[in-house]
């Protein structure tokens, strides 16, 4: 953005469209980590939204922000990069000779 200004209005939806739709094409790409830092800007950006400009939102995109997405990057998932060095250790220690 070269502006400074917050973005509003017709702006602020084109902007949430975009990332949602950025954040779509990490997930297919199987860019986890760029998909969860692309997908909470744009909830963020979603959340400053009322109502009437949440509706504006094509629905495909609502959905997979806010449900399908959730399934994976929600709150009750492991974070990434938390899984300990020893179960990895381990794991590959049971396939050795």
């Amino acid at each position: 953005m070269s502006s400074d200004r917050p973005l509003e209005g017709q702006a602020l939806i084109k902007e949430v469209c975009r990332r949602i739709r950025v954040a779509r094409s990490y997930w297919d790409a199987h860019n986890n980590a760029a998909c969860r830092g692309e997908r909470q800007k744009a909830l963020d950006l979603y959340n400053t939204l009322t109502k009437a400009e949440k509706d504006q939102i094509p629905q495909a995109l609502r959905v997979w922000l806010r449900y399908r997405s959730e399934k994976y990057f929600g709150a009750h998932r492991t974070p990434p990069g938390s899984r300990s060095k020893t179960k990895k250790q381990s794991k590959h220690r049971r396939y050795r000779s």
